[in-house]
């Protein structure tokens, strides 16, 4: 007999041990499976859940998610009966013929050049690190990093000299990214008061975070919810009339160097997209920028 708590944890450990994935990444299959195994009668065999148990587990969400959450979480069920049916834990894999809402595609929500100049300046001098955040919101539009790869740089991982960034992506895979002289210059000007966070937590008593990157006020590594919630701060203060996330100085990352001619595979390999079909969809927003363009410029256009 084994039961669905413990194969819960087996299933994370082999995430991060055998696949490489992020904490952030983990942390997410972690809330999702916790969230079905809640409603589960008692922690049941693994054997014993059917797709009747998978189809209440959908029932459940539906009204207070959306298709794409909803998807979501499916995805993270699927791909734990599949490791359970490989290690031959599990006899068979309940999910078998239960396929998830259709979500409709939704366009990548990017900001104008103006916008991220705009954004870049929000931090002033009254904000205790504002030297930090300008350094982050330089770093994201410049590399175009995910979030968690962001706070999961060390130090090391940035050369001066050559402004480059090696980041390690989903699946543990590393790339090196350039960095623009702008952002590095922020980064130099942030060590300074990083020294200063290190001293204070060694004054403390606390064992000092020495490799991070991005440290928060108590001197330890920065987390993902710390920098989306800075990042949105920063948006509402800018004026930016949508919610600005670091998701989105990604997606502007990339629809600013396709409308500047930067060609698709390029942008695959600085975003680190494993299909070039992710990386594709922001040839829609290019062909939009570019009509607009046209309609506006061009004598014959109308």
């Amino acid at each position: 007999m084994r039961k669905t708590g413990k194969a819960i944890t087996s299933f994370l450990e082999w995430l991060e041990t055998e696949k490489g994935y992020s904490l952030h990444t983990i942390d997410g299959y972690g809330r999702d499976l916790k969230e079905f195994k809640e409603t589960l009668s008692s922690d049941e065999d693994l054997n014993d859940i059917q797709a009747l148990h998978i189809r209440r587990f959908v029932v459940s969400l539906h009204g207070h998610n959306s298709a794409a959450t909803v998807g979501r979480k499916l995805s993270a069920l699927r791909s734990f009966f599949k490791y359970l049916t490989a290690k031959k834990i599990l006899k068979n894999d309940p999910l078998l013929g239960i396929s998830g809402p259709k979500a409709g595609k939704s366009m990548p929500v990017f900001l104008t050049v103006d916008e991220v100049f705009s954004l870049i300046e929000a931090p002033q001098k009254k904000d205790r690190f504002m030297l930090r955040d300008v350094a982050m919101l330089e770093l994201l539009y410049s590399t175009g990093m995910r979030v968690a790869e962001l706070v999961s740089r060390d130090l090391k991982d940035l050369d001066f000299a050559s402004e480059m960034l090696r980041v390690t992506g989903k699946g543990n895979k590393e790339r090196l990214v350039p960095v623009g002289r702008p952002a590095t210059h922020a980064v130099r000007v942030w060590l300074g008061q990083r020294e200063q966070l290190m001293a204070d937590r060694a004054r403390r008593g606390h064992e000092v975070e020495k490799d991070a990157l991005f440290l928060n006020g108590r001197g330890g590594r920065l987390t993902t919810r710390s920098v989306e919630r800075i990042v949105k701060a920063y948006g509402e203060r800018a004026g930016i009339p949508q919610i600005v996330t670091p998701h989105a100085l990604r997606h502007s990352y990339a629809t600013h160097l396709l409308e500047m001619g930067a060609d698709l595979r390029s942008v695959q390999e600085l975003l680190g997209h494993s299909s070039l079909s992710t990386t594709q969809r922001y040839t829609h927003l290019t062909l939009d920028h570019l009509t607009e363009v046209y309609d506006k410029a061009h004598p014959n256009a109308k």
